[in-house]
């Protein structure tokens, strides 16, 4: 739930009226408004391979329900609106040896037991001028800087400020803050840190936590085919990064398309941390009628590994199902293959499978590198017509094998339906 200040609710509280004092000239507000009830069913299986694991298993299976409303905007040169958003977890299957995929709520003390259902409801208040608008309240951003995860049953969410501007054409400009973070199995707002585990290496100082991530930047789409980013992300009093990209597709005839992905982002200390990495990632990709070729290379260096909010997403080019690939001083590749069945007639069918493999991990002194790596297969199917029109089904599989982590093979099955209410 969206906790807010008193600045904040003197603030809404001046929204609330605006929207009182325009209601009989601004219909738009209710006639552009949409609803959408999004529907998951989610079964996830993880198997812990190595010996000596805590747990031998990690296998759930639950239904998520997310109501989504966004209104339109008052009439006038600012216009006022609000989004709202309800989010609900129920447990189908648990038990508390096979807690922990990250798709339900645990009890906190031991034995820890998944909920029986779990949630949280977030509203947005908004103001629109001209082509920019802020939000203020719950965020779902997916942003180089900040990605929301929507990975399990319900997605992360974050509570702050944002202001999205597209006053020039082709620019497209981003600033915010955050101060909470939502897990995706979790129903409390949340002070955020950064991500730790693995080989990140990554050493804290007194604060653990922070209430404040700042974020800014902008893409400019140079032409249909060439467009570059530049943008920085900072917790504060932990790490600050910067982050570039470049991406170029080139077509080369009916049916074939060759496109570049170039990623780099350098990340330091905020005062309370020894943050010090520098990631580079390249992704290309070739695309012949439904077949698509994939082909990438990420190098991890300095004195940690790639800083991120924890339980939040990443702009990695190798961040696949289980891994990211970027402990210290790794370096990966991926090598992808795509296939869409509308090619040979069987619309709403696709295949994507992929290989990766880490290595030059820094273990710590004395031991020899750490390598990892991981197989990933994703089969989906959206259903044409009929009465179950539109229903996607999604079969996951990965399996992944490490000299200095976990040990999994892992299957998530996922029944998806979106349903316009209005």
């Amino acid at each position: 739930m969206y906790l807010l200040r008193p600045t904040q609710v003197f603030m809404l509280s001046g929204f609330a009226a605006a929207i009182g004092v325009c209601a009989p000239v601004s219909a738009a507000l209710i006639a552009d408004s949409t609803a959408v009830l999004d529907t998951r069913n989610f079964y996830m299986n993880r198997d812990f391979r190595q010996d000596n694991a805590p747990q031998s298993k990690a296998e759930e299976w639950a239904q998520g329900f997310m109501l989504r409303f966004e209104s339109g905007y008052t009439e006038g040169p600012i216009g006022v609106g609000f989004d709202a958003i309800g989010l609900l977890g129920v447990k189908l299957d648990s038990s508390p040896d096979r807690v922990g995929t990250g798709i339900l709520k645990s009890d906190r003390e031991a034995p820890k037991r998944a909920q029986d259902a779990y949630g949280e409801a977030g509203f947005t208040a908004k103001l629109r001028a001209s082509n920019s608008t802020l939000k203020l309240g719950t965020l779902q951003p997916v942003l180089p800087a900040v990605m929301r995860n929507d990975s399990r049953l319900l997605p992360v969410t974050f509570r702050g400020a944002w202001l999205n501007s597209n006053e020039v054409k082709g620019l497209n400009l981003d600033l915010g803050r955050l101060d909470r973070i939502n897990q995706r199995d979790s129903s409390d707002n949340q002070e955020m840190t950064v991500y730790n585990g693995s080989k990140r290496n990554i050493v804290l100082g007194s604060s653990k936590t922070s209430d404040e991530f700042l974020f800014g930047g902008g893409r400019y789409q140079w032409t249909p085919q060439l467009a570059t980013s530049y943008y920085y992300g900072g917790l504060d009093g932990i790490y600050k990064q910067h982050l570039v990209n470049l991406v170029h597709q080139i077509p080369l005839g009916e049916g074939q398309s060759f496109k570049t992905d170039i990623r780099y982002a350098h990340s330091t200390d905020d005062g309370g941390s020894n943050v010090d990495n520098d990631a580079f990632g390249a992704l290309f990709n070739y695309r012949l009628g439904g077949h698509g070729f994939t082909a990438g290379y990420q190098h991890m260096s300095g004195d940690t590994g790639f800083a991120y909010i924890a339980g939040a997403d990443n702009a990695l080019i190798n961040l696949v199902q289980i891994n990211d690939f970027g402990n210290q001083d790794e370096r990966s590749w991926q090598l992808r293959y795509d296939f869409d069945f509308a090619s040979v007639g069987i619309p709403g069918l696709s295949l994507m499978t992929r290989y990766l493999s880490g290595d030059n991990v820094d273990r710590g002194a004395g031991l020899s590198e750490g390598k990892t790596w991981e197989r990933n297969t994703d089969i989906a199917y959206v259903v044409q017509s009929g009465p179950l029109k539109n229903v996607g089904l999604r079969l996951r599989n990965a399996t992944t094998r490490s000299n200095f982590g976990s040990n999994l093979d892992e299957n998530r099955f996922i029944v998806s339906y979106s349903l316009p209410l209005w």
